[in-house]
């Protein structure tokens, strides 16, 4: 697999905080792993994973996620490699200035963020039309 800036759990700084925003109900310990339903676009099967270094981003991940249970955001670690997420990197932040990244190996969760504010309303709603602009013309959320 070719990848894109690849880090692997054993140089991950170990201070650095790694989130996941979502709406699952997860627990201390979970597993976070591939082949579930996305979250997004389409809700095919997940192929990747994603964790990110920044809480807003965290917070978006959270807030967007579809269904209607309650917005999680978890503390995770990386069991495996990572890489810069390019759907982010590659065409919207070059550089990854999100810390958002992918991965095919589990993350475990190790605690959750209670509590934490989310976007302002107007943000939110401006996030979700232009994602809706965006599925409306073929251009999906999250591109393997």
């Amino acid at each position: 697999m070719e990848t894109n800036n690849p880090l692997n759990a054993s140089s991950i700084d170990t201070k650095q905080l790694f989130y996941h925003g979502t709406k699952a109900d997860l627990k201390t310990g979970d597993l976070i792993e591939i082949g579930f339903h996305s979250n997004y676009g389409k809700k095919k099967q997940a192929k990747y994973i994603y964790l990110t270094a920044t809480l807003d981003a965290a917070i978006w991940g959270a807030e967007l996620a579809a269904g209607d249970a309650r917005e999680r955001i978890y503390i995770v670690e990386p069991t495996g490699q990572i890489e810069d997420d390019p759907n982010l990197t590659d065409k919207k932040f070059p550089g990854n200035p999100t810390k958002s990244y992918r991965s095919l190996h589990p993350f475990k969760v190790v605690g959750e963020i209670t509590e934490w504010e989310g976007h302002a309303p107007e943000q939110l709603n401006a996030m979700r039309n232009h994602l809706e602009q965006l599925r409306q013309q073929g251009i999906e959320a999250i591109e393997d």
